[in-house]
């Protein structure tokens, strides 16, 4: 069958229809694709596991963020450093890393360099400078200092004959010393599976530039704390200029205040989001 000519006004509308097309398209393909959100990496600390930032975890993953708990040895910082550094490494993209306690020393060490980490997000945590050895930080005077922390020393025979020692947080002062805002039995089962942190960690001595001086910083006060002292907290956060909350919470604030956890992350990453990062 013959096709039709088109009169003057198929004509344009058939250009007109062409236009709006290739506008369209050309508006499409000029818009700036918005990033994703940084994935924000969890650290824990001495005497706990990752478990315990289950409810940090859904509050970030609720607002939209890619989350994930780093393995943390708590063998010693440079080992420690480094193996959360090769997880780092495995992510692509940018990121927020978070530390709570010895965490924060671990972060400190394993973020130095890393362009792609664009805040540290200090939760009850050692924040040390260069050269500084954990244990010399940790007895730093204070205003108001804690008694030390009554652990619990446990030897092993190694493989080449060595003896390795692991500390313990003593379990009957767990709760007082550690999670004193928790219930008592969910304090009592941290205390039950704590893992320890070998007592070469207390030796350890942060070994380059420390990361905060050269990636911004964000610090919470646990103003309950019983195992870091609040005082010391609130030098350490003086120190590396960091954005510094404070929550009445106990050293555990990571599992009895997740959603104020979560909310410093988020800070974190909307303050350092690059042009067009959608958070």
């Amino acid at each position: 069958m013959p096709t039709r000519p088109l009169g003057r006004a198929g004509v344009l509308i058939a250009l007109a229809t062409v236009s709006l097309a290739s506008f369209a398209f050309a508006t499409t393909a000029g818009a700036r694709t918005p990033n994703p959100k940084p994935m924000v990496v969890l650290v824990h600390g001495a005497f706990a596991d990752s478990s315990g930032w289950s409810g940090v975890i859904d509050r970030l993953r609720r607002d939209g963020y890619p989350v994930r708990a780093a393995p943390n040895p708590l063998l010693g910082l440079q080992s420690d450093g480094a193996t959360v550094r090769g997880f780092l490494d495995s992510i692509k993209g940018p990121k927020i890393l978070v530390g709570h306690s010895y965490g924060g020393a671990v972060i400190t060490q394993a973020a130095r360099g890393d362009p792609d980490v664009k805040a540290l997000v200090y939760v009850a945590a050692f924040a040390l400078d260069s050269n500084e050895l954990l244990s010399d930080l940790a007895n730093r005077p204070v205003a108001h200092p804690l008694p030390p922390l009554p652990t619990l020393p446990v030897q092993s025979k190694q493989p080449d004959g060595t003896t390795q020692t692991d500390i313990y947080l003593d379990p009957s002062h767990f709760r007082a010393r550690f999670a004193g805002d928790l219930p008592r039995r969910v304090a009592a089962d941290l205390a039950a599976t704590q893992r320890p942190l070998s007592a070469a960690a207390f030796a350890s001595k942060l070994t380059v530039e420390p990361a905060w001086k050269t990636i911004p910083s964000w610090y919470l006060v646990a103003k309950q704390d019983q195992a870091i002292a609040p005082d010391l907290e609130r030098f350490m956060a003086r120190r590396i200029h960091a954005h510094t909350s404070q929550i009445n919470g106990s050293h555990a604030v990571y599992i009895s205040h997740p959603k104020a956890v979560a909310d410093l992350a988020e800070q974190a990453a909307r303050a350092t989001a690059t042009d067009g990062a959608r958070t």
